[in-house]
């Protein structure tokens, strides 16, 4: 081989090393964040579905009385305490069983006892105020879950204190939860500094008593504050804005569906209702929000005649997994497979077990998604080419288009964005180089996000790890 030879053959292979990297690395290094969390964590944990509950007893096992233990026991609980700080001693769904957890569970359902009318219409507000913020006339590119914060930061201020919510008030809870919400994706540290000025604000309030709904007596004002924040201005505000988030991106990526829940708009409201319906379940199908749940057994359980659970046995419901068996298997987008396939059938817990701890705001959450997706739908047409993940970290980039009525006739199967914006109000729809672009800048920005995954992740697993912030709680409650 010449001299010249090897120096080209090098800058051959590192250019393709270069080009290739979006492909590889990143998987990478996801393999070696879990590596690094089984180091750090250990290996504990039953996995369910798996080797000894296979996904035919998934439901059947989570549901077990026995299966009640929350957070004592699991070395696991120490990573979600550090993420949900502070007072995730508070947290709802990390209170031990018994009479506390009753007390706040009732009083948490208080709140959300909303008819569906006044929850659609606070949600509608709040978005319709979220969308005039935006350039008029024009396409703007937006993170879909960052345009989502305020929204739900608005209603559930509105649920929680029964007034409109101020601005001062809306930037605490958005930067609180947005705070929760990149430490538990790894993308960033945790500041607690954030999430203390709104534990000042909301003790604050109930020291003044102009917080209509506090927990009984003997729970301190300090533990009312901290579970506020928790339940409703940490996972409520978050998980609703990344609900919204995957719904908005999936309708975006698919112009069929889009183009029909589009036209179900204009005809009767209990039709649109119930294509959104299908397409809100399709949606947190493919991509759960909950990825694994974990519980403590107190007692044996016994799956089956040949297998029982022993007790403490820490059990990883992992929701994903489960829900990509049964007939419903697939990873196709697909709102019509619900007009076939009925939610039992299709091992779909999107909200959890009912029998455990099931989310609290599951009556209101798809009334609430649906009237903001009309609000959305009826003022802009979406397109997006980034990848779409349940972990989302990218936040969902999306074009908003804004959009005229929906034309008569579908798209063809190969249509881009503007076969669901095409009519009289079309505005810049996005063409194939800014879409390319979106793309291309997506996969690299994939890149840089698994590395700083990487090391933010490793950082906080290993403080979450001296701290024992879990542990130290029961050890000292035990004293």
């Amino acid at each position: 081989m010449t001299g010249l030879a090897v120096p080209v053959l090098l800058a051959v292979v590192a250019a393709v090393v270069l080009w290739t990297l979006p492909r590889w690395l990143p998987p990478a290094v996801i393999g070696l964040r879990q590596w690094v969390f089984a180091r750090v964590n250990g290996t504990e944990g039953i996995p369910v579905p798996g080797p000894l509950v296979g996904a035919e007893h998934f439901e059947k096992v989570y549901a077990n009385p026995a299966a009640d233990g929350r957070s004592r026991g699991a070395g696991l609980s120490d990573l979600f305490w550090y993420w949900l700080a502070p007072g995730p001693h508070m947290h709802q769904e990390h209170l031990e069983p018994g009479e506390r957890y009753l007390a706040v569970a009732r009083t948490t359902r208080r709140v959300l006892a909303v008819p569906q009318q006044r929850s659609a219409e606070l949600a509608a507000a709040a978005a319709r105020r979220q969308l005039d913020q935006l350039p008029a006339g024009q396409v703007s590119r937006v993170r879909l879950r960052d345009m989502m914060l305020p929204v739900w930061a608005e209603v559930y201020y509105e649920l929680v204190f029964g007034e409109a919510c101020p601005p001062d008030a809306r930037a605490l809870i958005v930067a609180n939860a947005d705070d929760v919400v990149t430490a538990l994706k790894c993308c960033g540290l945790r500041h607690m500094d954030r999430r203390d000025r709104l534990t000042r604000y909301l003790r604050a309030r109930v020291d003044a008593g102009t917080a209509p709904v506090v927990l009984p007596e003997p729970f301190t004002t300090q533990e009312t504050a901290w579970w506020l924040q928790g339940a409703f201005f940490n996972t409520a505000v978050v998980q609703m804005s990344e609900a919204m988030a995957h719904l908005l991106l999936a309708i975006a990526q698919h112009p069929p569906t889009q183009l029909a829940v589009r036209r179900a708009l204009d005809g009767p409201a209990a039709d649109a209702d119930r294509l959104l319906d299908r397409v809100i379940d399709e949606t947190l199908r493919v991509h759960p929000l909950f990825g694994v749940a974990h519980r403590i057994t107190s007692a044996p359980i016994e799956v089956d005649a040949g297998t029982t659970l022993p007790a403490g046995s820490v059990l990883l419901f992992n929701y994903l997994a489960y829900q990509r068996t049964g007939p419903a298997a697939d990873d196709e987008f697909d709102p019509d497979r619900w007009l076939r396939v009925s939610r039992r059938e299709a091992h779909f817990v999107p909200f959890g077990v009912t029998a455990n701890r099931a989310c609290p705001a599951r009556g209101v959450a798809p009334v609430m998604m649906r009237a903001v997706t009309r609000e959305v739908l009826r003022r802009f047409a979406l397109a997006s080419s980034v990848r779409h993940d349940r972990s989302l970290p990218s936040r969902g980039p999306c074009f908003l288009i804004p959009a005229g009525p929906a034309p008569d006739a579908g798209p063809a199967p190969d249509a881009g964005p503007a076969a669901v914006t095409a009519g009289p109000a079309a505005v810049g729809v996005p063409g194939r180089l800014r879409m390319w672009l979106m793309r291309t800048g997506d996969r690299w920005a994939d890149v840089w996000r698994s590395l700083v995954q990487l090391v933010f992740g490793s950082v906080m697993v290993i403080h979450a790890r001296r701290l024992r912030l879990c542990a130290n709680h029961f050890e000292h409650a035990d004293h």
